[in-house]
């Protein structure tokens, strides 16, 4: 048996392949586009382990198929991104249409197959945007979605639960605080990138970075803790709660991220751009659940996981 992955090519996708592989399963990585040379060379030493299928999570067919050598387990984790407003405007209907008519394909599919557990990989956005806010983001804060994404990513996380209720399979929702780290690039649904992309491609090309209000709060999660929090999950003998928070602890100002970036590259020039703002909510979330339930703790702290992206970007030349 495997796991399907769906969204398998993409950012965060890509990595939890990646964990699931070092992990010991066999996956099946699902995904509307094909690997690239990236993909394939971030993979390369589990390929025996990893079958790529090029696929639709909107045509069930497609998904059946993917699906016909067996698979136990299931994490969903493709999705339209379309934050930026002018995408979110240009392609509602797709937001919409892939973001929930996907979700449900999935959970078609886990019903029909009875698998051992789905995991909906959700997203912090499910809270809501209030910038200025310094409250800490517990699973039971009431969520307030405003764009598309969020909503659709709630919604989806109400269609796990309730698939899993009317099948009998379990599931949870992971929601993700801040990802950064190897394989985010700009792709047919992804055109919003993070922060610390935008900044350690400025490292590596050796371009000063601008910096806003170097005291503004934000926390920022290594992409490997990330995933290994969702196969944490996943894996876990036993589920006491259905949502977990997946996030660093670490609630870092602009300027300490500076600081770091400065000490891993001493000669890093910074532009100081007062009305430069940061997107997304200024708050964080708390992540003792899924530490005590499943035992995941976070192995990087900001500077282990600005020099581990920095040692990936320099060894495959990725400068994007």
């Amino acid at each position: 048996m495997a796991t399907l992955v769906t969204g398998g090519t993409g950012f965060v996708g890509s990595n939890i392949v990646k964990t699931l592989a070092q992990r010991g399963h066999s996956v099946i990585s699902l995904d509307l586009a094909a690997p690239d040379t990236l993909v394939k060379a971030y993979l390369e030493p589990w390929v025996s382990q990893v079958k790529f299928v090029q696929g639709d999570i909107l045509d069930q067919e497609q998904v059946e198929r993917a699906a016909a050598a067996g698979v136990d387990k299931i994490v969903h984790a493709a999705v339209f991104t379309g934050i930026l407003p002018e995408i979110e405007k240009a392609r509602s209907r797709s937001i919409v249409d892939i973001n929930l008519m996907g979700t449900t394909n999935l959970l078609e599919l886990a019903g029909r197959l009875s698998v051992d557990r789905f995991v909906y990989v959700s997203s912090g956005s499910v809270y809501g945007d209030d910038p200025g806010l310094d409250e800490v983001l517990h699973e039971d804060t009431p969520p307030n979605p405003r764009s598309l994404y969020a909503i659709g990513k709630y919604t989806s996380e109400l269609l796990t639960r309730r698939y899993g209720e009317l099948y009998g399979f379990q599931t949870a929702s992971v929601r993700l605080g801040g990802p950064y780290g190897p394989m985010e690039r700009i792709t047919g649904h992804r055109a919003n990138q993070s922060l610390l992309k935008e900044w350690t491609a400025n490292v590596v090309r050796d371009e000063p970075i601008e910096v806003g209000n170097r005291e503004e709060k934000r926390s920022f999660t290594y992409v490997a803790d990330i995933a290994a929090g969702v196969c944490a999950v996943l894996d876990a003998p036993s589920l006491p709660h259905d949502v977990y928070n997946n996030s660093s602890e670490e609630w870092t100002t602009m300027g300490e991220i500076v600081a770091v970036l400065q000490g891993l590259h001493p000669n890093l020039r910074t532009i100081d751009v007062q009305e430069k703002e940061l997107s997304g909510r200024a708050s964080k979330m708390d992540v003792s659940r899924i530490r005590e339930d499943v035992g995941f703790v976070a192995e990087f702290d900001l500077a282990a996981g600005l020099r581990d992206y920095l040692a990936w970007r320099e060894a495959t030349g990725f400068i994007e």
